[in-house]
């Protein structure tokens, strides 16, 4: 193993285990820093731990420059801004460097634009599509409407519903047990709708996609293994998709939808924060730019002095 594999190994158990980041996350960043090697290693900086030491601020400015000039997003330099301060504050905390070149690295502020979502009558008749398409008694389209249902109901992150294990949902409570980031649990409930079309999954359909993989998976793919993310995004796309003007949105789309659904039916911010799992009420803050930008559409059609 290379002094810079060896170095990377223990940045990714630090995440991994430490932080409790997501695999996900854990090979966001390691990629990120591997990135940051190599560039300062065609900056002539040394090689591994001398590297990182010979690294200044100039440095990494100069990096997150080339990944502008490279046609890297607002969004992707400043998580990658972020990533190299994590890495530098592990690499300082563990006695790697003596002194951390990133503690001044700021990326100009990435946008935050507000997301694509369905309005109440488009995902109604999306869910209304998709309950039609599983009338046939199909396997895949009963799973699709059940993931597609408590999605929206919950407003949970993909790789959420992904991981659901049966006992994590409570038909009877139409609660769901959800582990999100940084591995923090929590409750979220569902409606009717939602427990009906899991109900009807379950007993209908599972069965007959289930196997010796299948483990206790609640839901399942074709080959009777958990259900990856990639079938889940294809489900939630076919499912928008199927309505007249509606646009097709991702499973995150579906969560932008629940939170602003929620906002705009009366729903507190904290409410909507605990049912998100987000960590900050600031980002819970971004939906109620959206129901402003609703009413600000709704008043210039309506009012005659707008």
């Amino acid at each position: 193993m290379t002094d810079d594999e060896a170095l990377l190994a223990a940045y990714g158990r630090y995440l991994g285990i430490e932080r409790g980041r997501s695999a996900n996350t854990v090979r966001a960043y390691l990629g990120d820093a591997r990135a940051l090697l190599d560039h300062l290693n065609d900056a002539g900086c040394g090689s591994s731990g001398a590297r990182l030491a010979g690294a200044d601020l100039s440095a990494l400015r100069g990096w997150l420059g080339a990944l502008a000039r490279g046609g890297a997003s607002r969004a992707t330099i400043a998580r990658r801004s972020a990533s190299v301060r994590t890495f530098y504050t592990w690499a300082v905390r563990t006695g790697r460097l003596g002194q951390d070149p990133s503690v001044r690295l700021v990326a100009a502020r990435k946008g935050r634009d507000l997301p694509e979502i369905l309005t109440a009558e488009q995902a109604e008749r999306a869910l209304s599509a998709a309950a039609v398409a599983a009338d046939d008694g199909d396997p895949a389209a009963l799973r699709d409407l059940a993931m597609v249902e408590l999605l929206y109901a919950s407003g949970m992150r993909v790789g959420e519903l992904a991981a659901l294990d049966i006992d994590d949902v409570d038909l009877g409570a139409r609660t769901a047990t959800v582990l999100g980031k940084g591995a923090r649990e929590r409750i979220v409930p569902f409606g009717v709708p939602a427990e009906r079309a899991i109900g009807e999954w379950l007993t209908r359909a599972r069965p007959r996609l289930m196997n010796a993989a299948s483990g206790p998976a609640l839901f399942l793919g074709a080959r009777g293994g958990r259900i990856d993310q990639r079938q889940v995004r294809t489900a939630v796309r076919t499912a928008t998709a199927r309505p007249d003007g509606a646009p097709s949105v991702a499973p995150h789309g579906l969560r932008h939808t629940a939170a602003t659904h929620l906002l705009d039916g009366g729903a507190d911010l904290r409410t909507v924060q605990e049912l998100l799992g987000h960590k900050s009420l600031a980002t819970t803050q971004l939906y109620t730019q959206v129901s402003v930008e609703r009413l600000k559409e709704t008043y210039a059609r309506a009012h005659p002095r707008a």
